[in-house]
């Protein structure tokens, strides 16, 4: 099973954003830390979410577990819902990619859980597209 990690990150709210990824397992060790422009928070921890299913997938793995510490973005997987309609095209990404797995797990963390993650997306916003 892969563990992954995600983290969205703004400077400002909308300001310039990045994601951080880790995933781990199954002999993988990858680290992705990407700038995503200028957007929200949310919009970036759904980013986040969705570029680490589609690496996931690269990695030819059928079981992942995702570790967040978005509450909305845990919450939203769950449930399979959003308020916003700002988010749905996000969320319907994100479970559209999630069907391809044969077991897939999304649970929050705390922020102290998840700093590998948050760690590459604030350096992800100080690279600023380079």
């Amino acid at each position: 099973m892969l563990e992954v990690y995600i983290d969205g990150a703004s400077a400002g709210n909308p300001g310039p954003s990045g994601i951080g990824i880790f995933i781990k397992g199954e002999g993988h060790s990858v680290k992705i830390s990407e700038y995503i422009g200028e957007t929200n928070n949310h919009i970036a921890e759904f980013t986040a979410l969705i570029r680490a299913l589609e690496e996931a997938k690269k990695l030819s793995t059928n079981l992942i577990s995702i570790r967040s510490d978005s509450k909305i973005v845990v919450t939203s997987v769950d449930k399979q819902y959003v308020k916003s309609e700002e988010y749905k095209p996000y969320l319907e990404q994100a479970l559209k990619l999630a069907e391809e797995f044969s077991l897939f797990f999304i649970k929050w963390i705390p922020d102290s859980q998840n700093k590998a993650a948050d760690a590459l997306a604030r350096e992800a916003i100080q690279k600023k597209g380079l």
